[in-house]
């Protein structure tokens, strides 16, 4: 009995979801390679593969959290006790990276331990989406029962969102922010509720900006910042400082044209676009393998989104929906982030491309994230395929054998 259900559950898996996040996965390994095999020797000093060897180790540790993450059924995460570790966990951790983490480019992110990098802030980011998931599921019996009043998940995001705000990181916050915005109305919250909480907060912090507005101006419209925003209206007036980036961003993807120069024969990472392994990748894959690289990329991004979407509506769980709303439009948003600064629609944000950008804890967590979304499109596909059959699901129930 026991291998007919394994069987069952096998065949009820997301392959093609699977397969898109495995093939893009190995793509960005390539094209970290690609992108930053002159970086390492003419700026860090090491061998030309040692980013390549870095994402290889975090890739590998990547699909080992996405298959954990498949396997586990994705109503554990829905016990009491897991819900209040991360409710709990999430700012501790975002504190206490503010006052011990490592600063880099202005901003207090990273816990460094030894040759390792952690970012507390993309853990909050899936951590946000579990809290809140399970927050409005546990008000809401049925999807179409709407929820009343639940407050409290709004004023915790405000809290995670404003604690990444300070590092500050306010690209992340950005994301952070949309992402819970989005899993809180789709959660059925009575939007009059929600706008008047919005319209509460407004008028509360501008009844206490005198005390909180000069020392957040300062970061806000720090003179790095305030030069991303010029750059970004006309990057051609300051093109040999804060537009030099944005710039050759341009002169790459103008290069790339349909097919590219040739995977490894781009120009750009040849010092003249900074952070091309990490932030800027895209315009590496636009000059290598032009347009017909981009598009393989963002159509399997797109592909992503568009099933998580699709296995949010299918679900007849609330808790289950709700995820799946929040893991896709994190991978939509960060890539419109992303790919809005790489071609100077929105100011640089220093985001990184999902599965694609080389950096290690944005992309386990990531994976480990869609590994609980095929989880959801298993579970999902296994009711509606022998839902039917209500004596073989009842025989099973009984036996113990269903999640």
């Amino acid at each position: 009995m026991e291998q007919r259900l394994w069987k069952k559950i096998i065949k009820c898996y997301d392959y093609p979801l699977i397969a898109a996040v495995v093939m893009l996965s190995l793509f960005g390994l390539i094209m970290v390679y690609s992108a930053s095999m002159v970086t390492a020797v003419t700026v860090f000093g090491v061998s030309s593969d040692y980013f390549y060897e870095r994402q290889k180790l975090w890739v590998i540790v990547g699909l080992a959290a996405f298959a954990v993450m498949m396997m586990i059924p994705y109503k554990v995460w829905r016990n009491d006790r897991l819900v209040k570790l991360v409710f709990f966990a999430s700012p501790l951790l975002l504190v206490a990276v503010a006052i011990f983490g490592h600063t880099s480019n202005n901003a207090t992110s990273w816990f460094r331990i030894g040759g390792m990098s952690f970012q507390p802030a993309e853990l909050a980011k899936l951590g946000l989406i579990l809290y809140l998931s399970a927050a409005f599921a546990n008000k809401r019996k049925r999807l179409a029962e709407p929820v009343k009043s639940n407050l409290f998940p709004i004023y915790y995001t405000l809290l995670i969102c404003f604690l990444i705000a300070i590092q500050p990181d306010f690209g992340t916050a950005a994301i952070v922010f949309v992402i819970a915005l989005c899993v809180i109305v789709s959660s059925g919250l009575r939007l009059g509720l929600l706008l008047k909480q919005m319209l509460f907060f407004s008028l509360l912090a501008f009844a206490v900006s005198p005390f909180w507005l000069p020392e957040v101006g300062k970061k806000i419209f720090s003179p790095e910042r305030m030069g991303r925003l010029y750059s970004y209206l006309d990057p051609f007036q300051y093109a040999e400082t804060d537009g030099y980036q944005l710039i050759n961003s341009y002169v790459a993807i103008g290069l790339g044209g349909l097919k590219g120069v040739g995977l490894g024969e781009g120009v750009q990472k040849y010092g003249y676009l900074p952070e091309a392994h990490t932030d800027f990748i895209m315009a590496v894959v636009a000059e290598e393998l032009g347009l017909i690289g981009v598009t393989f990329a963002l159509g399997l991004l797109a592909f992503i989104v568009l099933r998580g979407l699709w296995i949010a509506r299918r679900s007849s769980d609330a808790f289950g929906s709700l995820l799946a709303i929040g893991i896709s439009v994190m991978i939509g948003f960060q890539t419109f982030i992303n790919i809005g600064g790489v071609t100077g629609l929105i100011p640089i944000t220093g985001v990184p491309l999902p599965l694609v950008s080389y950096g290690g804890t944005s992309l386990v967590l990531t994976m480990a994230s869609l590994g609980l979304l095929v989880n959801i499109s298993m579970f999902v596909n296994y009711e509606q395929r022998y839902r039917n059959n209500k004596r073989a699901v009842h025989s099973e129930q009984k036996r113990g054998l269903t999640f």
